[in-house]
């Protein structure tokens, strides 16, 4: 049985079999449709969310599956004390396969451990989130054709965004793949990612602190928000949260071909004139979300259409 806690839980080999299962699913959604009958998936969701939750629930009813599960602690029976081990084992009485997200880093990978189904880590605290990751691996692939050769830039809140961490360790496993790394000084991607990820895999980099300064030659840039949640005081966050603001006039900077992608929920990082724009992808993204969580499904329940 196998979890998927981290985008690098799956080769390069394994990953491309599972983009090219959700172009499958993209083009032949009728084909799927009854792929997962007779089967259910646990959201367990101790944290608030809206695109993850519902796209793993969209996902397996687009399978012909069911959903059962919580948005909240406050509706389980975390808030009575119980532990992470103990629901999933009782979870994994009543489903198939589980999706878990916390605010601790490591809760899913600690219900992994006792699990007898299958557990998806959908976000753990400012750790990984590699569902996203997938999503965004199948975005830039639909959109560029390939995963290697470019200059990806990643802006905003880089040091707590666990998207952004998960990415980068994605995407270091393909040919030609540079960074332009876009914050703040206080909000710079961690040390740790920088010197286990990006320098022991030599791959190049840049931090700059002005978003135009490299947006002319970048093929994707991807936007963060800058997350309140993670920010221990309201007046950091106030002075933090309007730093970078990706309006009309700094998109006329980029090529035509740099695709901007967002995971999502933005603040006012991306103003809503630049959604009109071509190369707005973030709408598309989380379509994609749907078809690469539907293909991770059938993959982790060894599913074969």
């Amino acid at each position: 049985m196998r979890h998927c806690m981290s985008p690098l839980d799956f080769s390069v080999d394994e990953i491309n079999q599972l983009l090219d299962l959700a172009d499958d699913i993209e083009k032949n959604p009728e084909k799927y449709a009854h792929a997962c009958e007779g089967k259910k998936i646990a959201t367990l969701f101790y944290e608030p969310s809206t695109r993850t939750r519902l796209s793993f629930e969209a996902a397996m009813l687009n399978l012909g599956g069911q959903v059962l599960g919580f948005s909240s602690a406050d509706s389980s029976s975390a808030a009575k004390g119980e532990s992470v081990s103990d629901t999933i084992r009782v979870i994994s009485c009543f489903a198939d396969i589980a999706a878990i997200r916390h605010p601790k880093e490591g809760a899913p990978y600690v219900a992994s451990l006792v699990s007898s189904i299958p557990v998806i880590n959908a976000g753990d605290g400012g750790h990984q989130h590699p569902t996203q990751t997938l999503t965004d691996l199948c975005t830039i692939r639909a959109l560029k054709g390939k995963l290697g050769d470019m200059n990806i830039g990643l802006c905003g809140d880089l040091k707590f965004g666990r998207t952004v961490h998960s990415l980068i360790s994605a995407l270091v496993r393909y040919p030609g793949v540079r960074f332009s790394l876009i914050s703040p000084e206080e909000l710079r991607i961690p040390d740790y990612v920088a010197e286990d990820v990006l320098k022991k895999n030599k791959v190049p980099y840049e931090e700059v602190i002005r978003l135009e300064d490299v947006l002319p030659d970048l093929d994707i840039l991807y936007m963060t928000r800058v997350q309140r949640e993670r920010f221990f005081n309201e007046e950091d966050y106030v002075r933090m949260k309007d730093f970078y603001i990706l309006d009309g006039p700094k998109m006329e900077l980029a090529r035509d071909d740099c695709y901007v992608l967002h995971p999502l929920p933005r603040v006012n990082e991306i103003s809503v004139e630049v959604d009109q724009d071509p190369r707005a992808a973030y709408f598309r993204q989380v379509q994609y979300g749907v078809y690469v969580r539907m293909a991770l499904i059938l993959t982790l329940l060894n599913i074969e259409v």
